[in-house]
């Protein structure tokens, strides 16, 4: 594509002959909207409505591209790593194009669930009896995915820690799984996991197969489940819905096969279609340093075919393939679509979620490297939608859809607040609650929020030390409330573009209770530990008792041994006084803030 040229290209009408459009196997949201001659919001809006969460300045892969080239009525060919990019131009082809060069992949899976419902066991169960039997290389077996053969079949299955790590990927950009099984034991039934786990597949966008395990117990109540599951609008096909329920049990093994079966049924219905013939293109599943072997990576690989001595760009960093080892540990020379594989030759460790492309050389790696390191500091601050933000974003189309993930303090506050944010709904933007629950705001829910470019809202309840450190770093507006009708005035405003600049908070440091003690001058005061940051005498303080506040005042006293003293800085310990506070309890966590006032992610 030639500077300063914008290629003069409209989209093919009803009953025009189609154009053609050759796409790299990754370019950003920005270069395939000049491709496409369409604008960036509206590419952007093409991939959202496609689960494909994206800005302007990411990079996506082939695939993600080609179907919203698709969409717009284009014929699309991936371009040889040789060619210059070009604009879309009427009759141009390609190599790669036509239906004759995809051809089936198997489908990927990712197992979600509670805690202790038996993910675990279930991928246990499945390996060892179906995992594909190669031989055992010199490095670890464990990569993060592994295949199964069924009936000369196979299916993907990405091993990640949950639905946090499913959803960390698909918030840079990486449409990952296929379809998600969604683990449920008969004992316990649905419990909060659960719902999350359900609301993140559903927020991605992928089919949900059921495994209700552990029907082996005295106690399992699988019509139990069942009724669970329509209530949280998951109807099975037995109930005339269309969501696949497998009966199981992962530890006698019963079942498996049936619910392999099941998944094979729905990846059948989804044709699932991939060009083995083309430069590859994959996600990063799990990445590490290996003090021995230096960067190592596991790659999902989605389109193509990667080889040694391929040249790669991954994010910011970038590589040639200097060896490659399957899922079962045995060296290969290369990998084709839906396979994992773990490749060294990268100069650094990406993150999991980061798309791998292969390019013509190593040099357009280090420059395509090189440009993307440069625009990422940008990319971080246009990630996130904040509340103060919004209005001039609805003004700009560049949003038309609220997404909140709503935590509260008791789920008996959750229904009237979800009814009273639905209700604010305009003709420009709609109001969705993506996810609700009670407890305190945690990764997952700042996670979530990101990959739907949402708010977390929260009510009577604050996020875990590790989620506010997350929103901090991907600049998701997180916003606490403890009267009702603030929240929904805020939301409400924010929706009219009548929004004033919130007083911020900044979380100065952490400290916990480590004793408690009375003083003559001070009465009851606490030997603490200071865990981060500083606690200063005169700040504002809160005592956070199992997540949950307990008062909010500010520090009156501070002394260090027999000294008083202005601040205490992290590693070291205080006794602290609060202002009219003294039911002190070991395990109490301080933490200390100021306010100000700003547009950034914050709370009230």
């Amino acid at each position: 594509m030639q500077a300063n040229k914008k290629p003069s290209v409209t989209s093919p009408r009803k009953g025009e002959v189609a154009h053609s459009v050759q796409i790299p196997s990754s370019l950003t949201v920005k270069e395939l909207a000049e491709l496409l001659n369409i604008s960036p919001v509206e590419a952007i809006k093409q991939l959202m409505r496609n689960g494909i969460m994206a800005n302007i300045n990411q990079a996506i892969d082939y695939n993600s591209a080609a179907t919203i080239a698709k969409s717009l009525g284009y014929e699309t060919a991936e371009k040889s790593p040789h060619q210059p990019m070009v604009a879309a131009k009427e009759g141009r082809r390609d190599q790669y194009l036509g239906e004759q060069n995809l051809k089936p992949r198997p489908a990927v899976i990712t197992v979600m669930g509670h805690i202790d419902h038996g993910k675990t066991s279930l991928l246990d169960a499945i390996r060892q009896t179906n995992v594909i039997a190669t031989e055992a290389g010199g490095i670890t077996q464990h990569i993060g995915a592994y295949q199964v053969d069924i009936d000369g079949r196979r299916i993907t299955f990405l091993d990640t820690p949950g639905h946090e790590a499913f959803t960390a990927m698909r918030a840079r950009g990486a449409q990952v799984t296929d379809i998600a099984v969604l683990v449920i034991a008969a004992d316990d039934g649905i419990m909060p996991q659960t719902i999350e786990a359900i609301s993140h597949a559903r927020a991605a966008g992928v089919p949900i197969v059921v495994a209700i395990n552990k029907i082996d117990k005295l106690n399992a109540n699988i019509e139990q489940v069942k009724k669970q599951l329509s209530e949280q609008g998951l109807l099975i096909e037995e109930w005339g819905g269309d969501v696949i329920c497998v009966p199981i049990s992962a530890k006698k093994k019963q079942g498996i096969s049936e619910l392999l079966e099941n998944i094979l049924i729905v990846a059948e219905m989804l044709e699932l279609k991939a060009n083995p013939h083309c430069p590859a293109s994959g996600v990063i599943i799990e990445a590490g340093l290996d003090r021995t072997k230096g960067p190592i990576a596991t790659v999902l690989v989605q389109n193509g075919t990667l080889s040694i001595g391929d040249s790669m760009v991954v994010a910011d960093t970038w590589g040639k393939v200097k060896a490659m080892f399957s899922d079962a540990g045995k060296r290969v020379k290369s990998s084709g679509p839906a396979t994992p594989a773990k490749i060294l030759g990268l100069n650094g460790v990406p993150q999991a979620g980061n798309i791998l492309s292969v390019v013509s050389c190593e040099r357009e790696a280090k420059t395509v490297a090189q440009k993307r390191r440069e625009e990422k500091q940008q990319e971080l601050q246009t990630r996130a939608i904040s509340l103060d933000s919004l209005s001039s974003r609805i003004q700009q189309g560049k949003v038309k859809e609220l997404n909140i993930v709503l935590k509260a303090d008791v789920q008996g506050s959750i229904e009237p607040l979800r009814s009273s944010l639905q209700q604010l709904e305009t003709d420009k933007v709609k109001v969705r609650i993506i996810h609700s629950g009670s407890g305190s705001i945690t990764e997952g829910d700042i996670l979530l929020a990101l990959a739907s470019k949402g708010i977390v809202v929260g009510f009577n309840t604050r996020p875990d030390p590790g989620a506010k450190q997350l929103a901090e770093l991907e600049g998701v507006d997180i916003r606490c409330y403890e009267v009702i009708y603030d929240l929904v005035d805020d939301v409400d405003k924010a929706l009219k573009g009548m929004l004033e600049p919130s007083y911020i908070e900044v979380i100065e440091g952490r400290a916990e209770v480590r004793e408690v003690f009375s003083s003559s001058k001070h009465g009851k005061v606490t030997g603490v530990y200071v865990q981060s940051g500083k606690v200063s005498r005169g700040a504002l303080a809160r005592i956070l008792r199992q997540g949950q506040k307990v008062h909010q005042s500010s520090i009156s006293s501070l002394r260090r041994f027999k000294d008083d003293v202005k601040e205490v800085e992290a590693g070291f310990e205080c006794g602290v006084g609060i202002e009219g506070f003294g039911q002190f309890e070991i395990g109490d966590i301080i933490e200390v803030y100021k306010k100000e006032k700003g547009y950034l992610t914050g709370s009230r």
